[in-house]
């Protein structure tokens, strides 16, 4: 685990923000009624896990670079993000469901919320920093708990 300054985390947020930004300007119809049950706790977990992932991807850099065997987790973590990208083009480009955000992407279950998060744990096994991982994990217990909830939900309408 080393300090500094991660431009690569800085694309991963990136990638991460802009479809969000999009998202929320016009949120589906449907969104405010299902997010009013949300639990509490795993709210908790994913405001926290938010704020750790985002300053973790940008202050954590990989001590051994672009060497094997650490490139592979960063390209893996790479791919991810691609197909979270593809989510979202999905979705944006399916009419913007309430439905569609939480469809599986081949056998991967509510993808527009679990592919960033295994992405941002695999950058922090890049940057090898233990602390990184864990935020990936408090965030994954909270924004994937959230999501299957709102999948549940949207399940017994």
């Amino acid at each position: 685990m080393q300090f500094g300054f991660s431009i690569v985390g800085v694309a991963f947020l990136a990638m991460l923000f802009v479809p969000n930004i999009r998202w929320a300007k016009s949120r589906p119809p449907g969104y405010e009624e299902i997010s009013r049950n949300e639990n509490k706790v795993l709210l908790l977990f994913e405001r926290v896990g938010q704020v750790l992932a985002t300053c973790s991807a940008v202050v954590f850099v990989c001590p051994q670079g672009f060497s094997l065997p650490w490139l592979l987790w960063l390209l893996i973590g790479i791919l991810l993000m691609l197909l979270y990208e593809a989510a979202w083009i999905r979705y944006f480009k399916g009419g913007e469901k309430l439905e569609d955000m939480y469809r599986p992407l081949g056998p991967i279950p509510v993808p527009i919320a679990s592919l960033p998060v295994v992405a941002f744990a695999l950058l922090g096994i890049w940057h090898q920093s233990p602390i990184a991982v864990i935020a990936a994990v408090i965030l994954g217990i909270g924004h994937i708990g959230i999501h299957l909830g709102h999948l549940r939900d949207l399940s017994a309408r």
